[in-house]
């Protein structure tokens, strides 16, 4: 089984809140939190590069969030 970088839904209905975590079948290591509702993300960038160092692949809305906090850069469009 792949590690994987995702994330966890914790909160009550209607008000998610989410840990980004890193996942090998089971828990391994907290990354950071995300709130949708306030776009609040607090991430530990230098745990997160090193856990993508290591092979780690994120989730494609993890990526994003990777993304806009300049720890991994964005995907180039393929050109045909």
């Amino acid at each position: 089984m792949a590690v994987k970088m995702r994330l966890t839904r914790l909160g009550d209905k209607k008000s998610p809140f989410y840990r980004v975590v890193v996942i090998d079948g089971q828990y391994v290591d907290l990354v950071g939190t995300y709130n949708p509702l306030t776009e609040e993300l607090n991430l530990d960038t230098d745990k997160a590069k090193k856990w993508i160092d290591c092979g780690v692949q994120p989730t494609e809305t993890v990526r994003t969030l990777l993304v806009r906090t300049n720890v991994l850069e964005p995907k180039k469009a393929h050109k045909a």
